[in-house]
């Protein structure tokens, strides 16, 4: 399994540009898959240069219903015509950020891309085949983040805090290991490993996504005795864990001096063999 990183905050290679945003390509002996599009047309103009063949993909997983994870997914249909396209029903609900200027920004995806035949929406969960599956019911509140508070959803005209029920994850497996995937984490990545546990009476070998430790409306890193709480959550499971994006680099490297070689980034041109 290969996981190349088409999109992250940061880039180390001067060819590849970085946004706020994720896009993860992953291809497994069975599928060539695309985890999140980023915020714009700058993950496939990466991907070119990284020799990715976005037209060959054949399943797209759109995690929540953020700009940052789904604003290219008006370029992605332009690119490839046969590839389905999995999210949550309530992925298309109005999305809004408080900013820090008192305002409330939409931050949902394009709505005018509805309706489209190659959309499958997903609900509490679906098993795709015998080696990828979605989740979306987390319970659990361990370490949710705070930068949830400045995050709405739209119901009934009210705009009402955020449940992120539109939030998914992706558990992919392969020669007998397990890769689980996360967006943003928005329901706290301890409570989705978690739950995995629940779900699957065991781990998964590795974690990647990011943490939203770093809320990018207020410009404020998560409390420094959260983020000691969820690493010594992690450090307590035998479980390899990448992160970047939402986890934001203050809290990364918190992060790091908890659990070591246990946890790497992801930046943009990043790859990760499995």
């Amino acid at each position: 399994m290969i996981i190349k990183t088409l999109v992250e905050n940061s880039s180390d290679n001067p060819n590849l540009g970085a946004e706020h945003g994720l896009s993860l390509f992953i291809e497994t002996q069975r599928h060539k898959i695309l985890f999140d599009t980023g915020a714009s047309q700058l993950f496939s103009d990466n991907a070119l240069k990284m020799d990715v063949d976005l037209a060959a993909v054949d399943i797209v997983i759109l995690s929540h219903g953020h700009y940052d994870h789904g604003g290219g997914l008006k370029t992605f249909l332009t690119l490839n015509q046969t590839a389905k396209i999995y999210m949550h029903k309530n992925i298309f609900e109005n999305h809004y950020a408080h900013t820090i200027f008192g305002q409330q920004k939409y931050i949902g995806i394009d709505q005018g891309l509805l309706p489209n035949s190659r959309f499958v929406f997903v609900e509490d969960g679906l098993i795709i085949d015998e080696g990828l599956e979605l989740f979306s019911r987390i319970s659990g509140n361990r370490f949710s983040p705070s930068g949830n508070q400045d995050l709405y959803m739209e119901h009934n005209g009210e705009l009402l805090q955020d449940d992120f029920s539109h939030e998914q994850n992706l558990i992919i497996s392969e020669n007998g290991k397990t890769l689980l995937v996360a967006g943003c984490a928005h329901k706290g990545i301890v409570n989705i490993v978690d739950q995995f546990y629940r779900d699957k009476k065991r781990m998964p070998d590795v974690v990647i996504g990011g943490f939203h430790l770093y809320n990018s409306s207020a410009k404020k890193n998560e409390a420094p005795s959260v983020v000691d709480g969820i690493g010594e959550a992690l450090a307590e499971t035998e479980v390899q864990y990448f992160t970047g994006h939402c986890t934001g680099i203050k809290s990364y490297e918190h992060l790091k001096g908890i659990l070591g070689d246990k946890l790497g980034y992801i930046s943009t041109g990043s790859q990760i063999n499995l």
